[in-house]
């Protein structure tokens, strides 16, 4: 037979180097074994990179070198198809992968921790809680400090409102005083008085008399002084000793009961100038006395004489500067008064114990007398504890005063003793007298002012805030009261000239911080009913911030399960909002990558199909190291394209490898009509099988009918073309093995007899045509046409090799040509 077309070199047309062919005398034409990636490359079904296909493919646990093929000639070197090596071990669990990037330093989770719920719970009541608390406590310390505040302002307040009350109090005494010395009765009752008064020290006293009044001093004074003052006293001591002074006392003094009695006497009755001096005058002051709750009114002449008085007490007639009470209070405000000499000036003595009332306090005010400028004597009045007492109490009401029920104010004097009533005494004696007691003031004391019905100089005031305002200052502070109450005190020095008293306003502390008490039980109660509404806000709060992130935590599981096109609700517009955007993107990423993965296995699939049998191809894909296949009855095309070689020379390597795909892809679809599977595709070979992938009992007709299809292809492409293209197929049927070689590049072939058979069949004729062995010429129905072409010799003997002719014509009377074996 004629030598084979020698086909253009592979190095014309753009592709992978081609392997080795065989060692066939016709070297130069493509062998069935050839390389078959240059024809691979020319087919657009082999564009995509086969490293994808293989990555399908699950890599082994070891690696084995695939077994030898089975002994063939030289020509079964197949065309290797490119796939991706083994990938690299994996890393250990515990470490990231090598190319994974980490937004932050990835920590090994050691053990569960809280959630964000319990976090942001946490952190919600830990805030909103200590929030409220210290909210709480500043409102408290501030709060009761402003409340104590007030109520420190409010006795500061009552506080001077009694100072300036007690200092025009005293205003208005002195103002009487000086003009009541000032006044012309005053003037003409002290030049009367005492020259009445010089008169009686003339007379001498009769003995009754001067009986009457030892006995009166030793039985009725002494007695009621020794009550009064706790103390043995002799009478005799306080006795008058001059004959005016026994006079007075005698016909003035010891007559009545009681000083309300003594006031009430106008005259004596004895014709005496005093006494008439006294009917003439006593009503002028007895009226002074009373409308002004003096306690006593006075007058002294030069000498020191007390020349009058308005209620008559045993001090009338004595003398001051060397009588029983010379070193009584009065005595000094006299003596001071006189020495000033200044007409006008009003001298202020502070409370002592006076024995002529009995030993109860006494303060005085003493002013000059003056005729023509000329001091005839002085005027003394014995200040009014009541008065004094009334202004100190508001009257007794205290609670209207803002004092309510523990409240009250008081004088205390330069020897830390009360000058005023304790609001405790007159409340209640016996409650005060225990209370002082206990407070550290002595039984007897406690006593006797419960028996005087006044603290004057009994009561004992002692303390910080006393210490203070006697030295000048004023201001405010918590102390324990004289009665060991905490309370509220405010203080301040008295500006009474003459006079070194502080002035106190004090308040149980139990009291006066009420309103702090009701401030602090309202705060607590609000701050634990803000604390749990905001443990309940919280905890609604906590759900809602959480929610957003439960549905990215369920759309992330759902993804991490395999749901696609997993998307979350963004919400508002905010950091989560933005997370879920976020998470939404990225969901439509992974499904638009999950989609394209997967067209990209179907393509790797179609990309595998194209190359090897389904059955091949789902073992390539599950692991499988050796991959082959025998069958035994396959029929096997190998066809040439003859002269498209020469047609090649005449275009550049781009239209050349255009115009051979479209000859293959018709090939192909050809190949599909007729159930005939593509093997192999060269520069302007075919290699195709029928009954590999499928087996098929008709698998010798199809295969020709199919080589014919091809011939009629190539005709009608040159005719469309202006070509002049012919067929050259050789067609063999029997035992095919078939199977994947390679392990790096993997290719699927067939080998065997039938394969190298038809490859001679067609190999060993110059001529076009369709050449068949004689094992497809018995399978062949007899519509088909063939005559003889020559023979064939094979390892087995010698094989017929028929030609198809491309149209059957009978002649009447001649047969066709007779199709029985052998050479």
């Amino acid at each position: 037979m004629a030598e084979p077309t020698t086909p253009v070199d592979a190095s014309s047309v753009p592709g992978p180097e081609s392997g080795e062919t065989g060692s066939h005398p016709e070297a130069s034409r493509p062998h069935p074994g050839a390389p078959r990636a240059q024809s691979e490359a020319l087919h657009p079904r082999h564009e995509a990179p086969r490293a994808q296909s293989e990555a399908l493919r699950p890599q082994p646990a070891a690696h084995s070198e695939p077994p030898a093929a089975h002994p063939q000639p030289p020509t079964a070197v197949p065309t290797t198809a490119s796939a991706a090596p083994p990938p690299p071990p994996a890393a250990p669990p515990s470490q990231p992968p090598a190319s994974t990037e980490w937004v932050g330093t990835p920590r090994r989770r050691r053990r569960a921790g809280l959630s964000i719920y319990s976090i942001l719970l946490i952190m919600l009541l830990s805030v909103s809680v200590l929030s409220s608390i210290v909210v709480g406590i500043i409102g408290y310390v501030n709060g009761t400090e402003a409340l104590r505040a007030i109520a420190y302002e409010k006795l500061v307040e009552i506080r001077e409102n009694r100072a300036r009350e007690v200092t025009q109090l005293f205003s208005t005494i002195e103002n009487t005083v000086r003009l009541g010395a000032m006044n012309e009765t005053s003037k003409q009752a002290a030049v009367a008085f005492t020259g009445g008064f010089a008169e009686l020290e003339q007379q001498p006293v009769d003995a009754a008399a001067t009986t009457a009044l030892a006995q009166y001093y030793r039985d009725t004074f002494a007695a009621d002084l020794s009550e009064a003052t706790g103390e043995d006293v002799d009478g005799a001591s306080f006795a008058p000793r001059t004959p005016a002074a026994q006079y007075l006392q005698a016909n003035y003094v010891i007559p009545y009961e009681s000083w309300e009695e003594a006031i009430l006497s106008d005259d004596a009755g004895d014709g005496s100038a005093w006494s008439a001096a006294h009917a003439q005058y006593h009503d002028y002051f007895r009226a002074m006395t009373q409308l002004q709750d003096f306690e006593d009114v006075l007058m002294i002449d030069t000498d020191g004489n007390v020349v009058y008085s308005a209620f008559k007490g045993v001090d009338l007639g004595t003398n001051l500067l060397d009588g029983p009470y010379r070193l009584s209070n009065l005595a000094d405000a006299y003596r001071e008064s006189m020495s000033r000499n200044i007409v006008g000036e009003v001298v202020l003595a502070d409370f002592a114990a006076y024995s002529p009332s009995l030993g109860n306090p006494a303060g005085w005010a003493v002013t000059p007398i003056a005729v023509e400028g000329q001091v005839i004597g002085a005027l003394a009045v014995e200040l009014p504890i009541d008065r004094i007492n009334q202004v100190m109490t508001a009257d007794g009401e205290w609670q209207i005063n803002g004092l309510g029920s523990s409240g009250e104010t008081y004088l205390v004097g330069r020897d830390e003793t009360m000058r005023s009533i304790s609001r405790e005494l007159v409340n209640d004696p016996a409650a005060y007298e225990k209370a002082a007691v206990a407070a550290g003031l002595s039984p007897d004391a406690a006593a006797m002012s419960v028996q005087n019905g006044n603290t004057l100089l009994h009561q004992i005031v002692s303390g910080s805030a006393v210490t203070a305002a006697l030295a000048g200052d004023s201001g405010t502070m918590l102390e324990r009261s004289y009665l060991g109450r905490d309370s509220l005190t405010a203080y301040a020095p008295l500006s009474i000239d003459g006079l070194n008293w502080a002035i106190v306003a004090q308040e149980a502390s139990a009291e006066a911080l009420i309103p702090v008490e009701d401030f602090t039980r309202n705060l607590i109660l609000s701050t634990a009913g803000m604390i749990i509404f905001v443990c309940l806000l919280s905890l609604v709060l906590a759900q809602v911030f959480v929610r957003p992130l439960r549905r990215l935590k369920t759309a992330a599981r759902r993804i991490a399960q395999g749901d696609e096109g997993v998307q979350v609700d963004a919400g508002s517009s905010d950091e989560l909002a933005d997370v879920a955007t976020a998470f939404n993107d990225m969901s439509r990423s992974l499904q638009a990558k999950s989609n394209l993965i997967a067209e990209q296995e179907r393509a790797n699939e179609r990309l595998i199909l194209s190359f090897m049998p389904e059955g091949m191809a789902s073992r390539y894909k599950h692991g499988d190291e050796a991959i082959t296949q025998d069958n035994e009855d396959v029929t096997v095309i190998f066809a040439d394209i003859v002269g498209f070689e020469d047609m090649a020379l005449t275009m550049t390597s781009e239209e050349a490898i255009a115009k051979l795909n479209d000859l293959i892809r018709t090939f192909d679809e050809a190949a599909e009509r007729f159930g005939v599977e593509r093997v192999r595709t060269t520069r302007q070979s075919y290699l195709a099988s029928c009954g590999l992938g499928t087996p098929r009992v008709d698998n010798a007709r199809r295969a020709v009918e199919f080589a014919m299809e091809l011939d009629t292809i190539l005709e009608r492409y040159s005719a469309q073309q202006g070509v002049h293209l012919d067929l050259r197929a050789g067609l063999d049927s029997g035992q095919v093995t078939s199977g994947l070689i390679g392990r790096a590049r993997v290719v699927y072939d067939m080998w065997g007899d039938a394969v190298n058979l038809a490859y001679r069949v067609q190999g060993d004729s110059d001529e076009p045509g369709i050449y068949i062995t004689q094992r497809i010429a018995d399978r062949i129905p007899d519509t088909i046409a063939i005559t003889p072409a020559g023979d064939v010799s094979t390892q087995s003997g010698t094989q017929r090799v028929w030609r198809i002719q491309p149209a059957v014509t009978v002649t009447e009377g001649r047969a066709p040509a007779s199709r029985g074996s052998g050479a």
